[in-house]
């Protein structure tokens, strides 16, 4: 290994930082789109060896004018490559051999060989058998290679042989550079890109601008180095010549249409559905643009498929789009490779099972432990790497994107695992993390929750393969924080409408700063902020608190020190980010400050996380309204999108649309009045606010209750026996069976901490009509509404009426004496659970004590529910 030697530079001391120092014996490869762009770097580099006395030689063989110019200090060799690879190789180690340890060197750019060899091998041949030759004389040796000129023949031998390899980018007059390979070294940021500012080289850490940079220069990786072409890639080339013969203005109509179809089946979607919209805003430009960014075959999934569909429908629709989106920077690992890597790891016998209701689960448990130690043949992994090089060490989200996911009338959501990879660290370890992020998606198809979710769907024998997008996460760094300045969801219609001032076919969106988790995954330690697009400085705490209390508190942001997702305190996050737009997001609590003043005190954080600026005084209502509409009129259906938002000044910012799918919904419709009167030892149950489904007036024939002071006082290993118990109710069947169930009890039904609530699965309760969560567990928590997020995405697949009962309030009330009056049919259903009866009451109505019916009327336009008894001939048809 050669020593670093402080002797030794580039003769810019801001890039030797970014290389973390250069070592006697490092071959330098620039890959450059123009000699233009070569030579900023060759000047500084032959004055530094000029002035340090170092014998600096200069090999002119390129068609190019020189680099160098001749004069004291400089030996120039001017050689013919047309004389023979033999003779140029030869007088070029001959050269090296008299000039003698420690040499600088500046070559040609390489791509010029190609002209007179014909060949990308010989060209891989000469680097394997010069650059050694130059490490062990511990020279410095600077090189050029034209991006985009030459096959893996001869990229893939100079990146393996080399010991530094870096991209060169130009873009509005400023040279960015970043490294590819940098052997035995390492730095946080040494694969981010770098903008050559005076005598610095700065990390650009902003997913905008690198995005923006990286996708307006032709990319060499993915290429097959099979040079057998099978269907798949002469598809693709039959593909380019038809798209380079339009350009051309040669009519091409009947093939392109041909070609569009067949290519849309190959990589999008066979759903019809899918492929009437597909073939309206996708062209075969955009098909090679995916296959560009395409890990082996097959299709990429119904999550990609959202995201490219939406993406080109919003530009189609409206130019301004083109500005106001980030730039799609994503990858797509296909659905072959997903079933490749079954067979490849002796996992295909259990997919096979798992057609059949009686057996999709046998051997579900073996195959996971395989898929997560199995391996990818090497072709494969050269593509992973090739991906991660691209990316460097920007931080990266591997998402499942499955055949079936996203799709019109299956969600999955949640079903499947997304894995963040903050990809930090040496080379080797975020290839690591990037191999088992993808065996974990992979892995999570045989997990119950999704097959549990394909057989309630009647979906076990339709063919669900996985497809996986890898996308760069939005966002930029702040410190050691990583994150978007706003994340959130959106929904083209309002299912929970609180006001009758609000127009729920204009939507709304639910908003989060930091990572958009906390916005898609029900946080059960925090809040979020839901914005009717229609009105949207109406807010729905208004019924319960201060906007203070029920504000997020809580920014789920990448820690690129630890190399993991973390949670962080808000007014942690906004002292560390001292770029943040905070008055965009945030608003100053004035009675908090006014109160420090007065009782001096230091230090304190007045900030709130209100979004009141970002609402107010930017287009950003208007532009997410614009955005739904447009993607609900194109799909014909109301449409659930993933969002982030990043300012690119005080004022501008860019979306970045991550994720766009049907949303299954009905709307809340008109039902009549509840009686006007109805006598309190009838009333069961009344709640205003919260309410989230249709409306709809029913009878309610099996109530599960969790008493809320017996449960309260359970530890918390036994409030997980209460949540199994629950489950086991919900799935009896026979005469045992409910027709209609609602459960009702402390806190939040399905959180991950007993503490707030019933910590069930979803797939114990979704046989429920409805879901009341009893706001009684401790002072200060109240009903997170979950819009947007995976649960309310349950909910709404499986048609359950969600609300929230507060008995603290005057026009909400819950009687405790029906629940305690009423027989518990708990030890007659399960015989072992009878001493959680105290907790647990199962009531069935009507029984021999209570001979009426109990009805439900829930107006959610009205934000309104009622529980009543009423006798059997009251009821109205």
């Amino acid at each position: 290994m050669a020593a670093i030697d402080a002797q030794v530079s580039t003769g810019l001391a801001g890039l030797d930082r970014v290389f973390r120092g250069i070592m006697a014996g490092d071959n330098i490869v620039w890959q450059v789109d123009s000699i233009d762009d070569y030579r900023p770097l060759v000047e500084p580099f032959c004055q530094y060896a000029r002035e340090r006395g170092r014998k600096l030689v200069y090999f002119h063989f390129a068609r190019h004018q020189p680099l160098v110019a001749e004069g004291p200090g400089v030996e120039m060799q001017v050689l013919d490559p047309g004389d023979g690879f033999e003779p140029f190789l030869s007088a070029i180690h001959k050269t090296i051999e008299q000039s003698g340890r420690g040499a600088y060197y500046v070559f040609d750019c390489l791509s010029d060989l190609v002209a007179d060899w014909y060949s990308d091998q010989m060209l891989g041949n000469f680097f394997m058998l010069t650059c050694p030759y130059l490490y062990d004389l511990e020279t410095i040796a600077y090189f050029a290679l034209m991006r985009g000129h030459h096959s893996f023949h001869a990229t893939a031998p100079i990146l393996d042989t080399t010991q530094l390899f870096s991209d060169i980018y130009r873009h509005q007059n400023e040279l960015y550079v970043q490294p590819l390979k940098v052997q035995q070294r390492y730095s946080p940021t040494m694969h981010l890109l770098h903008v050559w500012r005076n005598e610095e080289f700065v990390p650009v850490t902003d997913s905008v601008t690198i995005s923006q940079i990286l996708t307006l220069f032709p990319w060499s990786g993915l290429k097959a180095n099979d040079p057998r072409l099978d269907i798949w890639n002469r598809t693709f080339l039959e593909v380019e010549e038809v798209v380079t013969a339009e350009r051309e203005n040669v009519p091409m109509v009947g093939l392109s249409r041909d070609l569009l179809q067949r290519t849309l089946r190959m990589t999008v979607s066979r759903d019809e559905r899918v492929m009437r919209l597909a073939e309206r805003y996708l062209s075969l430009s955009d098909i090679l643009a995916i296959k560009a960014r395409m890990i082996g075959t097959g299709l990429i999934g119904g999550k990609a498929v959202g995201v490219i569909l939406a993406r080109a429908i919003l530009k189609r629709t409206d130019a301004r789009w083109r500005d106001l989106l980030e730039i799609h920077d994503s990858f797509f690992i296909g659905s072959d490779v997903f079933y490749s890597y079954l067979v490849r790891n002796g996992c295909w016998w259990v997919r096979d099972k798992q057609k059949s209701p009686a057996t999709f689960l046998d051997g579900a448990e073996t195959a996971r432990r395989r898929i997560l130690r199995g391996d990818f043949p090497d072709y494969v992994m050269q593509q992973f790497s090739d991906m991660l090089d691209y990316f460097g060490q920007s931080p990266i989200i591997v998402r499942s994107s499955s055949l079936l996911e996203d799709n019109f009338g299956n969600a999955f959501a949640g079903k499947y695992d997304s894995v963040f990879c903050v990809n930090q660290g040496p080379r080797e370890k975020r290839l690591d993390d990037l191999l088992s992020a993808i065996r974990t998606i992979y892995a999570s198809t045989m997990s119950e929750r999704a097959l549990m979710y394909r057989v309630r769907r009647g979906l076990l024998d339709r063919d669900e393969q996985m497809g996986l997008l890898v996308q760069r996460v939005s966002g930029a760094q702040h410190g050691n924080l990583f994150y978007p300045h706003i994340a959130g969801v959106g929904l083209s219609f309002n299912p929970y409408v609180w006001s009758e001032q609000i127009d729920p076919a204009m939507g709304m969106v639910r908003l989060v700063m930091g990572l958009g988790t906390r916005a898609v995954d029900r946080s059960d330690d925090d809040y979020t902020r839901v914005v009717s697009l229609s009105d949207p400085e109406r807010r729905p705490e208004s019924n319960f608190d201060s906007v203070r209390q029920y504000a997020q508190k809580r920014i789920d942001v990448l820690d690129l020190e630890a190399n993991q997702l973390s949670t962080r305190q808000f007014a942690d996050v906004a002292r560390q980010s001292p770029d943040l737009p905070l008055k965009m997001v945030a608003a100053v609590d004035d009675e908090l400050e006014q109160r420090a003043r007065e009782r001096g005190m230091q230090n304190v954080f007045p900030w709130v996380l209100t979004f009141e600026e970002l609402l107010r005084n930017t287009p950003f209502v208007r532009d997410m309204r614009d955005l739904l509409t447009i993607l609900q009129q194109a799909y014909d259906y109301p449409v659930d999108v993933e969002f982030t938002a990043n300012f690119v000044d005080e004022t501008r910012y860019k979306i970045d649309l991550v994720q766009c799918r049907p949303f299954q919904v009905r709307e809340a419709g008109t039902i009549a009045n509840p009686p006007a009167r109805i006598e309190p030892e009838r009333l069961v149950l009344e709640a205003h606010g919260a309410v989230i489904g249709h409306s709809r007036i029913g009878t309610i024939d099996r109530l599960i209750y969790v008493a809320p002071a017996v449960y309260g006082q359970l530890p918390l290993n036994e409030r997980h026996q209460i949540a199994r118990l629950i489950g086991q109710i919900t799935r009896l069947r026979g005469p045992n069976a409910a027709k209609s169930l609602m459960l009702i009890g402390p806190g939040r039904w399905g959180t991950t901490s007993p503490e707030l609530g019933v910590p069930v699965r979803f797939a114990e309760i979704n046989n429920a009509a409805v879901l009341c969560e009893l706001v009684v567990m401790h002072e200060g928590l109240v009903p997170d509404v979950s819009l947007g997020t995976h649960f309310f995405s349950d909910l709404v697949e499986t048609d359950i009426l969600y609300l929230a009962v507060f008995p603290q309030r005057q026009d909400n009330r819950l009687s405790e004496d029906f629940f305690e009056q009423q027989p518990n049919r708990l030890a007659e259903l399960l015989p072992n659970a009878a001493n959680w009866a105290e907790c647990v009451r199962v009531i069935d109505l009507p029984n021999d004590q209570c001979r009426m019916l109990l009805r439900l009327n829930a107006n959610t336009l009205k934000q309104a529910v009622l529980c009543y008894l009423e006798a059997p001939g009251a009821v109205e048809s």
